[in-house]
């Protein structure tokens, strides 16, 4: 196990295990809104943000898998260190952090089954900014219409397709985070 391994978890985790759980709760319930997080300290290249939604999302029972550029020892050591969780395949995930392009396809993740929509992954993609511009959000949880800048509109437009199936996205970005539903109605600007 890497030093840097040991380091970066909450130092008041009751605290800020809440404080997490409600920016990403408010995320999901409010697609399009951008929450600012802060408490972890991952190693490179994990967000802060990525880092705080795994501390407080995942535990021993959590399937994780990580792709091509987070798939790293230290990256690898933190997660099961702070978390306990196991780190599997991308079929195998409950949660699935990376890029974009390391999450591609996405048809390879879980979507649920028709009586359990809620057997799914959730995606956590690491974005190289994130602002509320770009593509039209409609849907639950948005008052009209929200904007968010996502890395293309076609895989979460063929997600929404799936409803009540399909998995649900987080984007990171520093210690920035936003929540995309697969209930989300995504159309390109």
């Amino acid at each position: 196990m890497t030093p840097e391994a040991l380091l970066g978890g909450f130092q008041t985790a009751p605290i800020q295990s809440a404080r997490a759980f409600r920016a990403a709760l408010e995320a999901m319930a409010r697609p399009g809104t951008i929450w600012e997080v802060e408490g972890a300290m991952p190693p490179t290249p994990m967000s802060v943000a990525a880092g705080v939604l795994l501390l407080t999302l995942c535990d021993g029972t959590t399937p994780v898998h990580l792709g091509g550029s987070l798939d790293l020892p230290v990256v690898r050591d933190w997660v099961t260190f702070h978390t306990g969780a196991p780190l599997v395949a991308a079929e195998d995930a409950r949660f699935a952090l990376g890029t974009w392009a390391d999450l591609t396809p996405v048809n390879r993740f879980a979507i649920g089954l028709p009586d359990y929509p809620d057997r799914s992954a959730t995606l956590i993609v690491e974005m190289p900014r994130l602002d509320a511009e770009g593509a039209r959000l409609t849907g639950p949880g948005i008052k009209d219409v929200a904007h968010l800048s996502l890395p293309e509109t076609q895989a979460f437009r063929a997600n929404r397709a799936l409803f009540p199936q399909g998995f649900d996205t987080y984007l990171t970005c520093g210690s920035r985070l936003a929540g995309l539903p697969r209930s989300t109605i995504v159309e390109a600007v």
